[in-house]
Parts: structure tokens; sequence; C-alpha cells
């Protein structure tokens, strides 16, 4: 079956294109209606449970899936998102090239007080492994953030974490993975077509 990994719809602070990483904002009203969108793509499917991000923003967005009561929901704190430490809510254009830099060419390296790639990947990589055994079963769906979901993705493909750099993950969108006896397999990334005609409303 497969390992389904949402992330959470629209909030004021990536709407803003600032960093977003514990910073505990809510959805936007569009923000809901994408967590909506999204858990409509999700019917059909035999969804054994979710597991959410313990940030409000992942958690209202399972919220709004409308499942029924009999799928448990349960926080995990190992998908939440990355740390950015003294970086979080920085506009992104405001980010010096030196940092970016930094950052792209060592997945080790940590913002000031934050949290490096390589962390990040050890702890997904456990929480991907503990639903694994589920997933071969039912379908298990993750509500997350950009990059819990690109780490449980470099998972899949047994990649290193520096490949998060080549991945574009928008707000909202779907991504599959497939556990097989043979181990992982990704089935789609960045799917996105339930948020067609879903635009931001005056």
């Amino acid at each position: 079956m497969t390992l389904v990994l949402v992330r959470h719809g629209q909030t004021a602070v990536n709407a803003e294109g600032r960093l977003q990483g514990r910073i505990d904002a809510p959805l936007t009203d569009l923000g809901r209606r994408q967590a909506e969108a999204s858990g409509a793509a999700l019917t059909g499917g035999d969804i054994a449970r979710v597991v959410v991000s313990p940030l409000l923003r992942a958690r209202q967005t399972a919220e709004a899936f409308g499942l029924p009561a009999s799928v448990p929901v349960e926080v995990d704190e190992r998908w939440i998102e990355l740390d950015y430490g003294e970086w979080d809510g920085r506009p992104l254009r405001s980010m010096a090239s030196e940092g970016w830099d930094a950052w792209r060419a060592d997945p080790s390296f940590a913002p000031p007080g934050g949290e490096s790639l390589v962390a990040l990947a050890e702890r997904v990589r456990a929480a991907c492994a503990d639903l694994a055994e589920d997933a071969r079963e039912r379908d298990v769906v993750v509500v997350s953030h950009v990059s819990p979901i690109k780490a449980a993705v470099a998972w899949a493909l047994d990649v290193g974490p520096e490949t998060s750099w080549r991945m574009f993950l928008d707000v909202a969108a779907v991504c599959r993975i497939g556990i097989g006896p043979r181990g992982p397999s990704l089935l789609a990334y960045n799917s996105v077509a339930h948020l067609a005609g879903r635009a931001p409303t005056a």
C-alpha cells in the first residue's frame, strides 16, 4: 500500500515569502480550502491512520480532511518542520548569498541555533521506518512540512539529504510512496491537480 505525504495548506508566513520553521502560524482561509481539497484527494483509499506534525498548520490541515472519527490521528514530533533557528521568519529575499551557499554546499550545516538537514533526515528516516509496516497493509497519511516530506522522499529513493535542494514542493501538495516487500518506491511527487481553481479570493 502507500505512505501518503501531505504538505499543510497556506499560512500568512509562507504567503509573505518568509522562512517558516517552528513559527506556529495558523492556516489562512485559502490554506483551509487547500487542506479540504487535499482531503478530497485522499478519498477512495483505505486509510489506517493519520500522523501529523505538532505544529498548528499541520494539525488544522488534517482536521480539514473530514475523515471518519474511526481513523486515528496521532502527533509525532519527528515530522515537525526543520528548525531554522535565528533565521526563522526571515524574508527569503533578505538572505545573504553566503548563507544560501553554505547551506546548499554542506548538509551538516545548520542555521545559527537551528537544525541541519542531516539531523532532519535522521529523525524522518526513523519515522518512515516505523510507519512502513502499517503502510504495507493499508494507506498511512502523514501531514507535515516541506523539509520533512523532502527527507521522506529521499528515504524512499535511498539518496542523501543534499537532494532536497533539487526538489520543489508546493503548499498542500500530495506525495505517495509505495511500500512493498522489496522496500519503498516513489509513486507520485508534488501532486497538486486537486488544487485547481482554489486561487486566493479578494
